[in-house]
């Protein structure tokens, strides 16, 4: 009676497992929704929005200052005149308009 050596199925079925998981895991750690893309996409639309906060404080600072030059502490004549022409459309006696 000779007996033939059975494959050994059970190593290469583990083996094939341990692989596709280590593909899998792999895969997730690079593209995978917490992955390294994920975090240069993260990374870079937070500087995105630095810039963004950096000119939206500009703004309000500009704005803080106009209306620090109007209030009744502090009145800009050239400011106030400025609004009143482009708000209001008025004209200075003195000014002459051409259509």
């Amino acid at each position: 009676m000779t007996r033939t050596p059975r494959p050994a199925f059970g190593t290469l079925l583990f083996f094939a497992i341990a692989f596709a998981l280590s593909l899998y895991f792999t895969f997730a750690a690079v593209q995978g929704s917490f992955g390294l893309f994920r975090r240069a996409e993260i990374v870079a639309e937070s500087q995105d929005l630095r810039v963004q906060l950096a000119a939206v404080r500009a703004d309000v600072m500009r704005m803080e200052n106009l209306t620090h030059r109007l209030s009744d502490d502090y009145l800009d004549l050239d400011l106030l005149d400025e609004r009143v022409r482009k708000v209001l459309g008025m004209l200075r006696s003195d000014e002459i308009v051409i259509r």
